[in-house]
């Protein structure tokens, strides 16, 4: 049985009867059947299809978002925004499909010779809970309109998002199976990917959940694209504007309070204006209100679920307990529910789990570095790597150290970090592989395949 609750008061929005093992092969299968006829559909109508795919996200704004908002505790303002944002990445690949996949000549000693974009077939994403339609459409969006099918294993907290999904598809107009969801709990994806339908599997989740679809999938020798957890840090050099630079480290810090793999976690600041900087971040966090998600003037709701809120407690406790200072936060508050508020622990080194690990709700870990180099040495002093940033006035030295310096896959000056779909995003290290959104996106998931005529 699979169940969403309601963060915000613990209660049980709705129970849901798992599928058994003949259903799932039955969904496989009508995925594999409607891949025969949907790979031969022209791409500009897939991409046609897509588009109708936004409309109906903008048309539905308000049941999408209410339901994101049940389900895992989103505030109601980003709940709207992310329904927006999957329509956004709609229009963007319904208007750049075909040419991302026109055939590209290459000059050989061939009479021609060329490389031809072919889909795949059935793909699995495997999605967490932390946005819950934003992860799926982001995949589902290039990898359909490229000619795949897919199909969807959620996280099962958010199983009415999941399904909305699916009819969402329908509503657009896409043949019946181009796109599915499974309702299973996660032992058994790993019986899913091995199946030979599958051809290749997508997973955004934490690194533990990575390796275990890639191991899964590597012994079938099925391709993945893994996005995975992150601990982003945020260098901040003495010539930085500080108002501005304390400013989006706090609104990065708390979007989705704080449940992103691509918020900011450590914020690395040079010795020379630390304390000045600890004082701006402390008020602008201290100003920053949590409550009920559906009220607008709250900036934080619950977060996703008691056991998460509480294994984040247990990192700042043992933090606090390795010598890192709490000046903000970092007490459960009564009720039942999954609150936690935003939290500042400074005095951070490497070795404490503010440091080394991925903290996935409102907690932020202030670091005191030497000087800009050490900075940068602890910025990349971790095991992953998909987001970083760099606050500077000295822009043409704050992008030479975002392109050769920062280990991440996506490294921003004088901003957060955020994805965008025209620009790609992934990680590097344990944050994963492979490449989601822009012309790279729609790409993973094809055969990139060379025809020579002679």
């Amino acid at each position: 049985m699979l169940n969403s609750v309601y963060p915000f008061d613990n209660s049980v929005i709705k129970f849901y009867e798992e599928m058994k093992n003949n259903e799932v092969d039955s969904i496989l299968k009508s995925s594999q059947h409607a891949f025969e006829s949907w790979r031969k559909i022209p791409v500009s109508q897939r991409a046609e299809l897509l588009k109708n795919a936004g409309s109906v996200l903008r048309n539905n704004i308000k049941d999408y978002s209410e339901l994101m908002t049940i389900e895992m505790g989103k505030p109601i303002v980003q709940s709207r925004a992310e329904v927006e944002k999957c329509a956004w990445v709609c229009d963007y690949y319904s208007e750049n499909a075909e040419k991302f996949l026109n055939d590209e000549i290459i000059e050989t000693d061939a009479s021609k010779s060329f490389v031809s974009y072919q889909p795949l077939g059935v793909i699995l994403a495997v999605m967490p809970w932390n946005f819950p339609l934003w992860q799926v459409i982001r995949f589902a969006a290039p990898t359909l309109t490229a000619g795949n099918t897919g199909v969807l294993k959620h996280s099962s907290n958010v199983t009415g998002c999941a399904l909305a999904l699916e009819d969402v598809f329908k509503k657009a107009g896409f043949p019946e199976n181009v796109f599915r969801t499974l309702l299973i709990s996660s032992k058994h994806v790993k019986r899913v990917i091995e199946n030979p339908i599958i051809q290749a599997v997508s997973i955004t989740g934490s690194v533990p959940a990575g390796k275990a679809v890639a191991s899964a999938a590597g012994s079938v020798l099925k391709k993945c694209v893994l996005e995975l957890g992150g601990s982003d840090p945020y260098v901040v050099f003495e010539d930085a504007d500080l108002e501005s630079a304390a400013d989006l480290c706090v609104i990065s810090r708390l979007i989705n309070g704080g449940q992103s793999c691509i918020s900011a976690k450590r914020f690395i600041i040079v010795e020379s204006v630390f304390d000045k900087f600890e004082k701006l971040y402390l008020e602008k966090m201290s100003m920053k209100k949590m409550g009920d998600p559906f009220n607008e003037s709250n900036d934080i709701g619950p977060q996703a679920s008691i056991p998460l809120r509480d294994e984040l407690h247990d990192q700042v406790l043992r933090s606090v307990k390795a010598g890192a200072k709490l000046l903000l936060g970092g007490e459960i508050p009564d009720g039942n529910n999954a609150f936690y508020p935003p939290t500042v622990l400074t005095n951070v080194i490497p070795g404490m789990p503010a440091f080394d690990e991925e903290l996935f709700g409102p907690v932020a870990a202030l670091i005191k570095a030497k000087d800009a180099d050490h900075a940068i040495k602890l910025a990349n002093q971790t095991i992953f790597g998909l987001g970083a940033a760099v606050f500077t006035n000295d822009v043409k030295n704050g992008e030479r150290i975002a392109k050769e310096e920062l280990l991440a896959g996506n490294c921003f000056v004088n901003q957060f970090v955020k994805s965008d779909p025209r620009l790609p995003f992934g990680g590097v290290k344990e944050s994963g592989y492979g490449r989601e959104l822009s012309p790279f996106g729609i790409k993973e998931f094809v055969n990139i395949k060379t025809v020579y005529v002679k």
